[in-house]
């Protein structure tokens, strides 16, 4: 790291400091702080979706998963297509109802018992898998870029580790807490652009340093040295392709195919995470142009975090200009530092201070993303709920003070998380998710479906499909070998929709004024006309565009080792 690097880096924190001290000054209500005031505009609403999204387990984990297993996670990435379903089939029932979070939406449908369970798991969820999986990935990412960084406190070493897994939760806590939402949403305005252009100059000197592998060549010959390394190495080209058969013990296709549909709708349409950004928009139309942004901006990651990983694996191979990435004690790849060590090794400098950035952008933008939606969701959803007369001044109080407790809480999961994710920081977030998400994703969908659901459908659906998922997490975590992951989600699922319909069938159909406008089929005039009249051709065009774009990608993946 140079002094072009270091002064990068103090750029984005400045600029960082300028949006948290401009938005603290609007934070007067419990709606300022966790909805922006229902004040922004489609641009930061798409940027502040792309940028929560991508996380350090992005730079970090995808990249890692591309040198392990080449393109076999990519169906996770391709979702630019859920985000479409979620703009045209989901949004629209979320803002017409006017709620904050989606355990009140539950609420609104299926009673309050149902908004208790999603509120208690969601919760759960967020410690488990993105709290957790940020702060290790992030503080991995220092490890290898400041290894010499670390000092002895009583006799117990603190590593570079720790440190940066405490100093970017502080710093993320601090501007998440001060200027709420507004704060997160146009900070990852300047995010957003700072993780394209940092991994995109990785994806380049990538290329670059491999084209230098054919005698005059240049990065535009570094794909075509990719293709034949990749054929040349036995049973590679097996392991990184698009597709694995049902017999594959970890990524067998059907089962990918059906998990990877069942993550995304839960993730994409149903998480407050994400959701909550849309719900800040000044007007539905803002809401879905936003979403509809975010969806092109998510046909990236495949190729600035997937690919740099499938890149760095063949450099390795051929050890080009010396490249190397560490390998444990038994030889293995130790995937996981493949992005930091393209960074390290590969980057000049001024360069090198814009990745740091970006990846610092993209754990922060994740990070202060997480504690917004986890203090919202406590808030509204569990506080608000016990004290129904608290002032708006205690409701930010209260979720400011949730921010640091659940953060604790990812840091205690940290060493847990860190023992499990043997197979690898991306694959270990997708396999937790994939048990979290069929039972929300079956309540969600039928709910909107099937308008005889009712609460005790959803009760029990969420209640004994939540129990089934952590039963499997659970015989994970002690190594016992079950139903392979991705198989079982799709199980899963559908043991989550009997569930609902058969409880459902046991107790009497919800009355008619209860589900106006919550349901397909009981659409009111009013929300056909505000809906119509929230989108024109050019939402049309951009949703035919980002699918398209998806099925391009889809087609030229299918065969483009062959």
């Amino acid at each position: 790291m140079t002094l072009v690097d270091w002064m990068m880096i103090l750029g984005y924190f400045g600029v960082l400091a300028a949006v948290v001290a401009a938005t603290r000054r609007r934070q007067e209500t419990s709606q300022d702080f966790f909805l922006g005031g229902r004040s922004v505009g489609w641009l930061a609403i798409g940027a502040s979706i792309f940028a929560a999204n991508i996380g350090s387990e992005h730079v970090v984990g995808l990249a890692g998963q591309g040198a392990k297993s080449g393109l076999s996670l990519s169906h996770l990435e391709f979702h630019s297509w859920v985000l479409i379903l979620m703009c045209w089939a989901f949004l629209p029932f979320y803002y017409k109802s006017g709620v904050q979070t989606m355990p009140e939406f539950l609420e609104r449908r299926f009673g309050p018992r149902a908004r208790w369970i999603l509120s208690l798991v969601s919760l759960s969820a967020y410690v488990l898998t993105k709290i957790s999986v940020t702060v290790y990935a992030g503080a991995l990412f220092f490890e290898v870029m400041l290894p010499e960084v670390g000092f002895t406190v009583a006799g117990v070493e603190v590593t570079s580790f720790w440190i940066g897994a405490f100093t970017t939760v502080a710093l993320a806590g601090v501007y998440a807490s001060f200027g709420g939402l507004l704060a997160v949403v146009y900070t990852d305005l300047v995010q957003a652009g700072l993780i394209i252009a940092g991994s995109l100059s990785v994806t380049y000197f990538a290329l670059k340093h491999l084209g230098g592998t054919v005698d005059g060549g240049t990065f535009l010959d570094g794909w075509g040295v990719l293709k034949e390394t990749i054929k040349a190495s036995p049973g590679t080209k097996e392991a990184f392709s698009l597709w694995h058969p049902l017999s594959h013990p970890t990524f067998p296709w059907l089962g990918l195919t059906i998990a990877s549909a069942t993550i995304g709708v839960w993730y994409w349409c149903t998480d407050q995470f994400i959701v909550q950004r849309t719900l800040a928009a000044r007007n539905l139309k803002n809401a879905r142009r936003g979403a509809i942004w975010g969806a092109m901006l998510k046909l990236l990651p495949v190729f600035i975090f997937l690919v740099p990983g499938l890149l760095g694996w063949a450099l390795h191979q051929h050890r080009a200009g010396g490249f190397s990435i560490p390998v444990d004690a038994g030889g293995t790849l130790q995937e996981d530092k493949v992005f930091p060590s393209l960074v390290t090794q590969l980057l000049p400098q001024g360069f090198r201070g814009l990745v740091v950035a970006g990846l610092v952008a993209a754990l922060m933008s994740s990070l202060a993303s997480l504690f917004n939606s986890v203090s919202t969701l406590f808030t509204v959803d569990v506080y608000k709920k016990l004290r129904p007369q608290s002032t708006e001044r205690r409701l930010v109080k209260v979720g400011r003070v949730t921010t640091v407790s659940m953060t604790a809480l990812g840091l205690m999961w940290v060493p847990v998380m860190r023992s499990l994710s043997g197979g690898g920081l991306y694959q270990y977030i997708q396999a937790v998710q994939s048990f979290l998400a069929p039972p929300i994703v079956a309540v969600f969908v039928t709910g909107l479906l099937w308008k005889r659901m009712n609460g005790r459908g959803a009760v029990w659906g969420l209640g004994l499909g939540f129990a089934l998922g952590m039963a499997k997490l659970a015989l994970n975590a002690c190594g016992v070998e079950t139903i392979p992951d991705f198989y079982y989600s799709g199980l899963l699922l559908a043991v989550s929709v009997a569930i609902i319909v058969a409880a459902s069938l046991t107790a009497p159909a919800p009355e008619p004024a209860q589900i106006e406008s919550l349901t397909f089929s009981t659409l009111g005039d009013d929300f056909k006309r505000e809906n119509r009249a929230s989108w024109n051709a050019w939402d049309v065009a951009g949703s035919v565009v980002v699918l398209g774009f998806v099925a391009a990608a889809y087609a030229y993946f299918w065969t483009w080792l062959d």
